[in-house]
């Protein structure tokens, strides 16, 4: 089946870039703009370290759960609605975030924006398959996530400077307004690209079949194995890096935005690189030579740690060669695991994207039980996953990451 065009559609490329942007840049800025308040907001509701890592573990489980819910329910009901019930909630999730007044409701308030934020992520990549062949898809999803590279550049520093002149509520407030941000713009630009809609898709038996389907598919296997070990290492140095940074450190607030800008920026460079990759060499070419700086990141925070080299350089430098890799896999990951199935991506999407919250999730409770003061929880961790994703890229991703499409016979009648 041939792809809908976006002029087709009535959405020229830019649109398509800029609304798969901002629904890509909502996890960033739900994390990471965050991250540099954590600190504070421990110390203002008196919780434990473990009560305030859960506020992002939760949001990460949340996510991935909520994932296998808004998939079928875009594959029935269109992208549409689904993102705009999905926009409405995630802001509203937000604006009461921002005013928690006890740990407790702030989890609370966390998890629904978790749940909410599943709608924009699973609809933005099934967008990507509504629209493009899997290599287009790819570099369509790589200009995106340059983009959210931008976003991810700036959430860190605005974070900091708002923690630092105004308090953690500032914070959490900012990102309400860019959540009501991209409900407009959801409302006023995006025009539905489900090729067709499944009436069946939300029955038991019929998603049983379709997840089935999806997960028995080699191809899916390998990039959603990759994806997943690719942003658990990414949700191991989110999570840490602020505790790490400040607590152990002793960098400021601010130093700390500029430190995770300068993460973000080694992410933006490798999403640029993965577009001449993959020009040249495909996805999996891209993804076997992008392997090869994560595993010199992994490699070397881990020996520096080892050493006893706890210095903001020892963790700098090889945190952004895994950044730079990161820039590389996320895009042929998320575009490699949909490709073989044009008439369920949203399925397919929201299954890939469970299966990397999940990892994030167990990578967030491991770190958030080990965080004992200094650096190993986070480096240690963050090396084992490079270890692990690396192994992947270089073996069943090349040996199956060819998203063809399934067979025939596996389809939906």
């Amino acid at each position: 089946m041939a792809s809908p065009s976006p002029e087709r559609r009535g959405m020229g490329p830019a649109v398509v870039v800029l609304l798969l942007t901002l629904l890509l840049g909502i996890q960033p800025i739900t994390t990471d703009l965050y991250l540099p308040a954590l600190p504070t907001l421990q110390r203002a509701l008196g919780a434990s370290v473990g009560a305030t890592q859960l506020t992002l573990s939760v949001l990460i489980i949340c996510f991935g759960l909520a994932q296998l819910v808004c998939g079928p329910l875009a594959d029935r009901f269109g992208r549409r609605p689904v993102l705009l019930a999905g926009m409405l909630l995630y802001t509203l999730a937000s604006v009461g975030s921002a005013w928690a007044p006890n740990i407790e409701l702030l989890i609370l308030w966390r998890a629904l924006q978790g749940a909410a934020m599943a709608a924009a992520v699973t609809c933005g990549r099934s967008i990507v398959r509504d629209l493009f062949q899997p290599h287009e898809g790819a570099r369509v999803m790589s200009k995106a996530l340059s983009g959210l590279g931008v976003i991810a550049v700036l959430s860190p520093l605005l974070g900091g400077v708002l923690v630092q002149w105004l308090d953690w509520h500032a914070a959490l407030l900012a990102v309400a307004l860019f959540g009501a941000a991209t409900l407009a713009f959801v409302a006023w630009h995006y025009e539905e690209t489900v090729p067709r809609r499944d009436p069946q898709a939300t029955q038991p038996r019929r998603l049983l079949r379709n997840w089935s389907s999806v997960v028995g598919h080699p191809t899916f296997r390998a990039w959603a194995l990759l994806s997943g070990f690719a942003y658990g290492g990414l949700f191991i140095l989110l999570a840490g890096s602020s505790f790490v940074y400040i607590e152990v450190l002793g960098t400021s607030r601010v130093g700390y935005g500029l430190i995770m800008m300068t993460q973000s920026g080694a992410y933006l460079a490798g999403t640029f690189w993965c577009r001449r990759l993959l020009a040249r060499h495909g996805l999996r070419g891209a993804v076997r030579r992008g392997a090869g700086f994560t595993l010199a990141g992994g490699l070397a925070i881990g020996a520096l740690a080892l050493a006893g080299v706890h210095t903001v350089w020892a963790v700098l430098l090889p945190s952004w060669l895994f950044t730079f890799g990161h820039g590389v896999h996320q895009p042929c990951g998320q575009a490699g695991a949909i490709g073989p199935f044009p008439e369920k991506a949203g399925t397919a999407a929201s299954l890939s994207g469970f299966w990397m919250m999940l990892m994030a999730f167990v990578a967030g409770l491991l770190l958030g039980r080990t965080m004992n003061g200094t650096v190993f929880p986070m480096t240690l961790g963050l090396a084992a996953t490079c270890l692990l994703l690396t192994v992947t890229a270089w073996t069943l991703v090349q040996r199956h990451g060819e998203p063809l499409p399934e067979p025939l016979a596996a389809r939906p009648a």
